[in-house]
Parts: C-alpha cells; sequence; structure tokens
C-alpha cells in the first residue's frame, strides 16, 4: 500500500545508481516511518463457505496457514491449495471430490485436514508413506464413501484423532495399534464385523463404535487355515519375524515383504503367515478406551476380536482355558 508516485521515483533512482549516474537530480523524498494502517500483514486464515465466494482466477495467499472451502463443490483438489507449503489446517468439508491427489503429502506443515462429507472410496496409501506421516494429528475421513484402509495407513504415527464415522468400512487396518498416539477414534455406522487383534495396544481417550454389525464370537467354530507339515515358506517368514533379520525389497520380492509386514501374531507370541487357526473372541472396549460410546442400544461396550493360533498346541491350550472358565 506505498505511495505509487515515490515508489517509482525509488525504483528509478536504484536504478541510476546500478548504472553509475548521478541520482542527485532525482526528488526522493526523505523517508518517514510507516503506519500500522499502511501495512498490510500477510494473510493467515481463509473461510470460503459457498461456491460463489471461491476465487476462479486469483491465487490463494501463499502464507495462508488455515484454509476452509466447504459447500463449493469442489470435484477434485485445487491445485492451488497444494502450492500452499504453510498450511497447517485444510478444511475440505462437504465437497464433491471423488480422488485425493499424491501432491497433497507436500503439505509437509499439515496438521489438521478434514475430508468429511465427500465421495471419497480410498485413501491413497501413498499419502501415508508422505511428509503426512510426521505432520498429521487429525484426519477426517467421516461421511464418505470408503470400505477399506491401505496396509500403510498405520505409517500415519502422529495421529492423535481419527474420524471414520459413516463408511463402508469392512475392516480395519490390521496393524492400527502401531498408532500408538492416537487418542480419539470414532469409527460408528460402518460394517465392521470384527476389529483386528491389534486393536488391543490401542491406548485411547474416546472411541466410538456404534452401529456396527459386529459377529457373536464364538471360540468353538475355528476357522482353520493350517497347512501340516509347514511349507518352507512358512517356516521362514516366521524365522524372519520371530528373530527380527533384516529384510528388504532389494533382498526379497515386494509381495513377500508386504506379507511380512503383516504377519500375524499368536497368542504365545510367535508369528504366522499363511498357516494359522482364526477365532474371534470377545473385548471389553473399556481395555483400550477410557470413555467408550454404546456399541449397540443395548447397552454393550465389547466387540468381536480376531484372534491367531500358530498350531493346533496353541489353540487346544486356549480352548482348555476357555471351558474351564465357562
Amino acid at each position: 500500500q506505498a505511495n505509487v508516485i515515490n515508489l517509482k521515483t525509488f525504483l528509478s533512482a536504484v536504478r541510476l545508481a546500478h548504472q553509475g549516474n548521478d541520482t542527485g537530480v532525482l526528488p526522493l523524498s526523505p523517508l518517514v516511518p510507516a503506519k500500522n494502517s499502511d501495512v498490510e500483514k500477510p494473510k493467515t486464515k481463509m473461510i470460503i463457505t459457498s461456491r460463489r465466494d471461491y476465487p476462479l482466477t486469483k491465487s490463494f495467499p501463499f502464507s495462508l496457514e488455515h484454509l476452509q472451502t466447504s459447500y463449493c463443490k469442489l470435484a477434485r483438489i485445487d491445485s492451488r491449495v497444494l502450492c500452499l507449503r504453510r498450511l497447517r489446517k485444510l478444511d475440505l468439508s462437504h465437497n464433491h471430490i471423488k480422488q485425493l491427489p499424491a501432491t497433497l503429502g507436500d503439505l509437509v506443515c499439515l496438521q489438521e485436514l478434514d475430508l468429511h462429507d465427500n465421495h471419497l472410496e480410498a485413501f491413497s496409501g501413498a499419502l501415508c508413506s508422505s511428509g503426512l506421516q510426521k505432520s498429521l494429528q487429525l484426519l477426517d475421513l467421516s461421511q464418505n464413501q470408503i470400505q477399506a484402509l491401505p496396509l500403510e495407513f498405520c505409517q500415519l504415527r502422529g495421529l492423535v484423532q481419527l474420524r471414520l464415522d459413516d463408511n463402508a468400512l469392512l475392516r480395519l487396518p490390521c496393524r492400527i495399534g502401531q498408532l500408538s498416539r492416537l487418542r480419539f477414534l470414532s469409527a460408528a455406522r460402518n460394517k465392521l464385523p470384527f476389529l483386528p487383534w491389534d486393536f488391543r495396544n490401542l491406548s485411547l481417550e474416546n472411541l466410538d463404535l456404534f452401529g456396527n454389525p459386529f459377529e457373536q464370537p464364538n471360540p468353538l467354530v475355528p476357522n482353520i487355515q493350517l497347512k501340516i507339515p509347514l511349507t518352507l515358506l512358512e517356516c521362514a517368514a516366521r524365522a524372519t519375524v520371530n528373530h527380527r533379520i533384516p529384510y528388504g525389497c532389494h533382498l526379497l520380492p515386494s509381495h513377500l515383504c508386504r506379507d511380512l509386514e503383516v504377519a500375524k501374531t499368536c497368542r504365545c507370541g510367535s508369528a504366522c503367515l499363511s498357516s494359522f487357526i482364526q477365532i474371534t473372541v470377545t473385548m471389553n472396549l473399556h481395555h483400550v478406551a477410557h470413555t467408550v460410546v454404546l456399541v449397540d442400544n443395548m447397552g454393550g461396550t465389547e466387540a468381536p476380536v480376531l484372534c491367531y493360533f500358530c498350531s493346533l498346541h496353541c489353540y487346544s491350550q486356549f480352548l482348555d482355558r476357555h471351558l474351564q472358565s465357562h
């Protein structure tokens, strides 16, 4: 908001001085401290809640730290938004977004991402392996059409609050217990039949799983996938995980590395890959959360959890204890 004439005069003097000419003939005015009203502070927050207010030709200020563009009928994330590297909070709720670009992961300062009430069918594994791993603390994916989250989702180790309500989730990530900083989890009104065994490793303040069609646990009806004798691949995989032997795609095929990363853990502590016995057992959700929203209208706070056994011996030991307790 500087005076245009004075600014032009000053720039002319700079050019002449750079060329070695005499600047004494220029009528430079003495410097006067600028008033607060003359100084425009960088804009850090912008809220847009209607399509008619959405800028079509103007760029977003690069100084933005908080941007909300809701109810704008956006079908995709604007590329101009993806250039705002100082963003800490991005609210794109109540739009028509179907897909997330991989470049969203370049917003390395992003702490809060609100995508609820869109048309998302997936959350990219590439985003989970991006700079969001460390920065993202709040993620709202509620009211979308997501059926499953990628295995890489549990790499978002900075998550404190996660909302997954009103989707079509058939399962939660098998390594969800790796989200050690997670304190608020909401996955109400999905299609979850059971929870992964790793769920028991969470330490939450608030948990909401209301309205999921949880199955009735029955430890006496196991899903037996044992292969006796164990294949060489199974033996090698178990040894790799149990002894924490380093591996990587430079040593093993990528699909084997992926399988090893999601190896199942028996109640005895040993690993199993494709040879196992699977059952569902009941877990009181208060074991993982201080405050639990009722699972159903009957006042329940229990849910079925997958449980694995690496051998008939381990399963029979569990069965003996289960029958004695009942």
